[in-house]
Order: structure tokens, then sequence, then C-alpha cells
């Protein structure tokens, strides 16, 4: 008797739609990436990759290494610096779909590839050269691993794991928190527990620490300064302990990133599986739980204290989109009785207003819409006038006495970078912190590097900032303005908007002060030994290891 055959396996419709959807999000973001100008973080981090270093004093290393190879291999522009995040968004996506598929089904594949293609907070990630996207990314790739790893305990699930621990460490330092949570999950799960009895998990935490090892290294021999960066920002400085407004600001700036339907969902969703499924019979649900909410619930927290940017906890919001796709979205695995709940009712206004609200601002940054007011008009205060400000500094530099002993300045380090970025011939810049805070040009410059040069410099204010300057340069000249407009908005505008103004000015025989100076003596930042940065070095124009052509150590070359 002949044997039946056994039925083909076709590809759902489902996971054929979801791919497709992701490879053109990222067909449209590779696009997008080079329609719009470098905002100021972005342009510093470009300025890590020209100064390689095992760490840095604001973040970890790793978008400055990525950055240096995207724009090796691509040029110096804008959709090269921000390659990183662009595939990082990918790597985001393919993993999320993967665990989807492996536990939720090809329905939720579908549903979270919907969900995450459409979140704000996601799209900016995926465009904007920071460490976030590159987080997220190893986050994503850990939590599936992990997953695996506490699914059949396997050496490769486990050390895949550690890896991804280990990037995730490298790009940003909060990937510790998602160590935490998944061993806090393996400690209170009866059906995982014996896992962590065995030595592979720890072995690939070891693997993950030994990536990061040099980063550890680099601390130390700078006097804890990242520890002591990420240690003000977290509030240490703060005299007030219990600070409750803070913690509004914080929610409502996750609504805003997320759109306020989608923070609902992803709120019912965490109750729902504390509720109703948080036993070892889901234990995926419950997994994807320890990945997510607790990482937001500590900054929630913490923002009791001090101000919570709304980025730093984004990546937990990765597993939290799985658990709200496999609940609420169409065809999900939820009971009959969950499916008329709350949850599946907002599920389209959910997607319709996440995808509205991404497409406005992706067009703001191009195309003005809304006529905002200029005090919340953030996208084009960071984004218009970098270029012709470039122009305007080069020019400027060449008119000086001695343009090869000209250097061009910002008073902080979001100006100095962008005119490294945008000055023709892409100088090396100073960034003078006497009298902002310290950050990473510290490493770079010493004032024995400048003493006597000339210098070209940018301002936003023209009053205060030129008495600063008298302080550290013999003479200056009154600043010649340049007004950034925008173009009116579609609706309600007519003519051009007024959005910043810049001042640009000569200064002439630098005197030194480079290095911030602490104004309270207590500032958990005032003992870092900047110093210590190059103790041995001498003050060379071949000490500043950037390449930079002959004829332009630190000016811009004359034409």
């Amino acid at each position: 008797m002949k044997a039946e055959a056994k039925p083909k396996k076709f590809i759902s419709s489902d996971l054929v739609w979801a791919w497709l959807l992701v490879i053109a999000c990222t067909v449209f973001r590779l696009w997008f990436s080079g329609r719009f100008l470098l905002v100021p973080d972005e342009t510093n981090y470009w300025q890590w990759g020209r100064y390689l270093d095992w760490g840095y004093h604001d973040q970890a290393p790793l978008i400055g290494w990525l950055i240096r190879l995207s724009t090796a291999w691509l040029g110096e522009n804008e959709t090269a610096v921000r390659l990183s995040s662009v595939v990082s968004s990918l790597i985001v996506s393919v993993y999320s779909l993967w665990i989807a598929k492996r536990w939720f089904g090809d329905r939720a594949v579908f549903s979270v590839a919907v969900m995450s293609q459409s979140i704000l907070l996601f799209q900016v990630g995926g465009l904007l050269a920071t460490p976030d996207g590159i987080q997220a990314a190893a986050w994503a790739a850990a939590c599936f691993h992990g997953a695996r790893a506490y699914e059949n305990g396997r050496w490769g699930q486990w050390l895949f794991t550690g890896f991804w621990f280990g990037v995730g460490m490298l790009a940003k330092f909060t990937m510790v928190l998602f160590a935490v949570s998944i061993f806090i999950y393996g400690l209170t799960s009866l059906r995982h527990r014996q896992r962590l009895m065995e030595i592979r998990p720890y072995v690939g935490f070891l693997l993950g620490l030994v990536m990061f090892s040099p980063v550890i290294w680099w601390n130390a021999r700078h006097g804890w300064n990242s520890v002591r960066h990420v240690a003000f920002i977290g509030g240490a400085n703060e005299t007030r302990f219990f600070q409750p407004h803070f913690l509004g600001d914080f929610i409502a700036s996750q609504a805003g990133l997320l759109t306020p339907i989608v923070f609902i969902l992803v709120v019912s969703a965490w109750v729902h599986v504390v509720r109703h499924r948080f036993d070892d019979t889901h234990w995926t649900e419950r997994y994807l739980w320890f990945a997510s909410a607790p990482t937001i619930l500590f900054f929630a927290v913490l923002s009791l204290h001090t101000r919570i940017y709304g980025n730093w906890p984004a990546a937990g919001y990765i597993a939290a989109i799985l658990i709200v796709g496999h609940l609420y979205g169409p065809g999900g695995s939820s009971s009959a009785g969950a499916r008329r709940s709350s949850g599946r009712r907002l599920w389209p206004w959910a997607i319709g207003l996440s995808y509205a609200v991404s497409a406005l601002v992706l067009i703001q940054v191009v195309r003005p819409i809304l006529p905002l007011p200029v005090s919340l008009d953030r996208i084009s205060g960071e984004t218009l006038g970098w270029d012709r400000l470039g122009q305007v500094v080069g020019r400027t530099v060449r008119t000086m006495p001695a343009p090869e002993k000209t250097f061009v300045f910002g008073l902080s380090y979001q100006v100095a970078s962008e005119l490294a970025f945008y000055v023709p011939s892409q100088p090396a810049t100073v960034s003078i912190n006497r009298w902002e805070r310290p950050n990473v040009y510290d490493y770079w410059w010493n004032d024995a590097d400048l003493m006597g040069w000339d210098g070209v410099g940018v301002t936003y204010d023209p009053v205060s900032h030129e008495t600063r300057l008298n302080e550290v340069f013999e003479r200056v000249d009154p600043p010649e303005e340049m007004v950034v407009y925008r173009k009116p908005a579609l609706v309600g505008e007519k003519e051009d908007v007024e959005v910043k103004r810049f001042y640009i000015y000569k200064a002439y025989g630098f005197r030194g002060g480079l290095r911030w100076v602490p104004s309270d003596p207590r500032d958990i930042r005032s003992s870092s030994p900047f110093e210590s940065a190059h103790p041995d070095r001498e003050a060379s124009d071949e000490s500043m290891n950037l390449p930079i052509p002959p004829g332009q150590e630190s000016g811009v070359q004359p034409q």
C-alpha cells in the first residue's frame, strides 16, 4: 500500500507580508538617512570615530567604532554616519520576528511587524546615529538567545546570549539591566531555575564581561570618568532625594515616543501577564515581561529623584511590543473573551495613530507641515543651518592673519562637533569647556597645544559669551551674525520663520583655559583627573591622533 504523501508546507501570507514590511521600512530608512543634516549628538559620535579609543567620557565606545568603519567604506556623509543605526533597526526587526514566529505563531509575526515599524521611538532609533539603536539590536538578539538558552540549555545559546550582552554593554551601559532582569526571571522560575545551577549561563556572562573589559580598563586609567558622568546624570549631585514632578515628565515622554495608545497597550499587556500568565505554563510571556517591565519600572522609580530622558529605557520596549502583538494583534493567541477586550478594540487605533505620528514627524524633518512655535520645534533647531554655517566659518578662517595657526571652536561639544563635520575639509575642532561641563574634548586637547593661536568660533549668545571669550583670548572682534530660517509650514505660515542665530567670532592670541572649572567643589565630576588623559605626551600636532591632511592640523587649509 502506497504511503500517504505528507502535505506540503507553505509560507503563510502573514510571514510574507511581515518580512516585506520590514524590508521596505529598512530600505526607506537607508534612503531617508541622507535627507537631513546630522544633529549635534550624531556629529559628536562621528568625532569619536576620528579619535578611536577604548572609552569616552559620555558613553560606551561602540557607536564611534562603527561610524569609523562605515565612513571609511562610504565616505564622510550623513548616510554613512547613520548606517549602524539603520542596520541595528533591521537586526531588532529580525530577532523580534524570530521570537514571535517561534513562540507565538505566524499571525503574531505580522502583528509585531506592523506595530514595531509604526512606533516613533523605533523610527528615531533606526535613523539617528546614537548608542540606543545599537543597544536595541543587542537587546533583541540577547532576548532571543536567552529564551532559547533557558528552553534547551545548550552551550551555543548561552554563548550567543553573552556575546550580544557584551555588544550591548559596548554600546550603552544600561545593557546591564537586561542581564539582571533575565537572571531574576531564572531565579523565580520553577521551570528554568535549574539552568542557573549549571556553569553555562555564567560562562556566557563572563564572555560579555571580557568583551567589555577594555572599557573598564580605560575608565580605571581615567579616574572612572564615565562612571562619574553616569552617576551625575543619574542624580548623584541632587540635594533633594524625592522630586515627584519628574515622574510626570517621564510618563509623558514615554507616551509621546510610543504614542499614548501604544503606551496604554504596553501597560495593559504587562498587567495582563502578571494577572493571568505569570505561571510556568506561559513562560515565554513571563520571560518577555522580565525583559521589558523591570527596565521601564527602574527608570520610573529613578524619575522620582532626577530627570530621565525619554530614550534611556527604549530597549525595554522591544519585548513589550512582542507581548502586545501576541495578546492584542489580529489573530492573537488570547482567549475568545480577551478578543473583545479593550486592548483588542484599541489595536487598530494604536496602529493608525502610530503611523500617522511617525509620518508627520518624518515629513516635518524635511518640510514643515505644522506651524510649531520655535521653542517646541526641536527638529528645526537641531538640523537646520549647520552646512551653511560651516561654509561661513571656513571662509572666515581664510581671512585670519595666519590661517594655518587658526583653530575652529565652539563653547560646547555640540557646536564644536557640528563645525568639525560641516566646515570644508572637516578640520579638527575644539570645545572650550571652561564655563559649561567636562566632555570628551578634554581628552583630545591641552592648553599647550594651542597657546598663542588664533581662533574662529561660534556661539549662540553675543553678550555673555563675548565676555567669556575675552578671558581666554588676548583680543576678540565683534561677531558676525548669521540667522537660520526654516521654510514656512504648509499650514498657517506664509513666510520663513527664524529658528536661531549664530554669532561667529574672530579671536586672537589664545591664552589658555580649555578645561572646565567647577563652580562647586562638591560636584561629583570635579575630581575627574582629566589631565591624566594623556599623562606622557608632549603638546604637538602629531599627538592629536587625527587623520588630517598636511597643512590642516587645526585650522582650514588656505585656498
